[in-house]
């Protein structure tokens, strides 16, 4: 099981014996050590994940090219003894097969991530989010793996109406050359279900916030608080737009969840990745942080380059999962107030790109 107290605590009787028939079925009755493999586990969710799953008593091997140079971010997790980091691209068979040895299940956070990166670099996108990723996804069968766990994103429904909220059933609408690759990955993963030996699963990401070893403030709640922690004048496009939002450790919470989780009960399914509570505007973002630095400074503009409008219903992971994040928005904006206040983020000036994924220093 790798869940923690609390949410064990949380579960239902017949969940907590679902959960035990699974680790049972995987370890085969031996107590085996699940072995997770985080393609991309080096980044800003990769890194709370990784640290989740040592927690809970994993071992853990990260494959990553490093593109933004952002390997210090993972440092601490170096010195755990279950912890294994392998400098390669989930493209490259040879790299990802030596990854996999002796590996139960794989969980695919890595990629271009970002709608502004994959417009700046579309070819390199290119190469990254559609042929090495489904390179990655087609050499897992024959593995002998457990589960594979896909990270999508929320953005791939687009723009939907304002009195409406997106389902897993929802029609995909990408906007953006990530998004539509993602959407790509989740159909080919997907399409494997039942003619491959693990069971696939897709999550479907909010917008991610929260501390996190490689922290990045190129997100929406990340940067509009530091921007007005340390006084600058901070420009907000389409103050009305709504967007889905998700702290990093509730992103690794619900990883752990469903790799712990029966498996029938996750194969072949798609959850929103989330919480109902964190769906929010920008403006109410912006009034959220407002509250707490009541003298900060704020622009507006309208119509922006990026026109994406989505609430998401994020009921399918609450019923099916048991799953709720613990972390608001506000408790966010609190925490990065908290470091910033504290001078642990004084480097953003002078360390720009490992902040945001702004450019590629490690495919140059």
């Amino acid at each position: 099981m790798l869940l923690d107290q609390q949410d064990t605590h949380d579960l239902t009787a017949a969940q907590r014996d679902g959960i035990d028939a699974e680790t049972r079925r995987v370890g085969g009755g031996a107590g085996m050590r699940r072995r997770v493999l985080l393609v991309g586990g080096s980044g800003y969710i990769g890194c709370p994940v990784a640290g989740a799953l040592l927690a809970a008593g994993a071992d853990v091997v990260n494959l990553d090219r490093l593109v933004y140079h952002h390997g210090s971010a993972m440092l601490a997790l170096m010195a755990h003894p279950n912890y294994r980091f392998i400098a390669g691209d989930m493209g490259d068979a040879d790299a990802l097969g030596v990854a996999l040895e002796g590996v139960t299940d794989v969980v695919i956070l890595g990629g271009l991530v970002g709608d502004p990166i994959t417009k700046a670099f579309p070819e390199e996108a290119g190469r990254v989010n559609d042929e090495a990723i489904l390179a990655c996804i087609d050499r897992l069968d024959g593995q002998g793996l457990n589960k594979v766990i896909f990270v999508s994103t929320c953005s791939n429904y687009g723009m939907i109406p304002d009195d409406a909220k997106a389902d897993e059933t929802f029609e995909l609408s990408p906007l953006s050359l990530y998004a539509k690759s993602k959407v790509a990955a989740e159909q080919h993963l997907l399409g494997k279900s039942g003619s491959v030996d693990y069971a696939p699963t897709v999550l479907r990401f909010a917008t991610a916030f929260g501390l996190a070893p490689r922290m990045r403030f190129d997100l929406t709640v990340n940067e509009f608080t530091r921007e007005l922690a340390v006084g600058n004048e901070l420009l907000v496009f389409d103050a009305h737009t709504w967007r889905p939002y998700c702290h990093v450790q509730d992103f690794a919470r619900l990883i752990a969840r469903v790799l712990s989780w029966p498996v029938a009960q996750v194969s072949g399914e798609v959850f929103n990745a989330g919480g109902d509570e964190n769906n929010h505007t920008k403006q109410s973002i912006v009034d959220l942080i407002l509250k707490r630095i009541p003298d900060g400074q704020v622009a507006y503009k309208e119509n922006s380059s990026d026109p994406r409008n989505y609430r998401v219903d994020f009921a399918k992971v609450r019923d099916r999962l048991g799953f709720t994040p613990r972390v608001s928005v506000g408790d966010g904006v609190d925490e990065i107030i908290w470091a910033i206040g504290r001078h642990m983020l004084d480097d953003v000036p002078v360390r720009r790109n490992f902040y945001g994924n702004y450019a590629l220093p490690g495919l140059a």
